[in-house]
């Protein structure tokens, strides 16, 4: 099982963000090099970031910032925007198990409980996390 780095690059892409955004005008070439990632990557996360309402991109002259203070980001709704599938993709039940065993026939109901519980434990940890928590723990990083 993969688990996509999207999530940490657009938090990065977020704090430069936050930290320089109104200082220079970030581009997605300036990110990449930041964040070690392809300057397409970082548009692809930048696009999901404002068409979640997360951002605000300048057409003509350029320019990104938040729309909103960092405490009233959560990483859940980061998540949620960059991988809007995710959540059902993270752990799923193998698709063709054979309907003549008792445990391939019953696996999807023995799973399905436990499985949701993962992903709405997941899902509440992300909402208890705010972006300002990050950037806060990374302030504390440069003393």
């Amino acid at each position: 099982m993969h688990i996509s780095t999207k999530l940490s690059i657009a938090i990065h892409c977020l704090i430069l963000i936050n930290e320089y955004g109104n200082k220079i005008k970030l581009t997605s070439e300036m990110m990449a090099a930041s964040t070690g990632c392809n300057p397409v990557t970082i548009r692809s996360i930048i696009s999901a970031l404002k068409k979640a309402d997360i951002l605000s991109v300048k057409f003509g002259t350029g320019g990104t910032t938040l729309n909103c203070p960092p405490d009233k980001i959560d990483l859940y709704k980061v998540y949620t925007a960059i991988e809007p599938n995710a959540m059902k993709k993270m752990i799923g039940i193998h698709p063709m198990p054979s309907p003549l065993c008792p445990v391939g026939k019953n696996i999807y109901k023995v799973l399905k409980k436990p499985y949701s519980k993962i992903c709405d434990d997941l899902a509440s940890s992300l909402k208890n996390i705010t972006l300002d928590e990050i950037i806060n723990q990374y302030h504390m990083e440069l003393q």
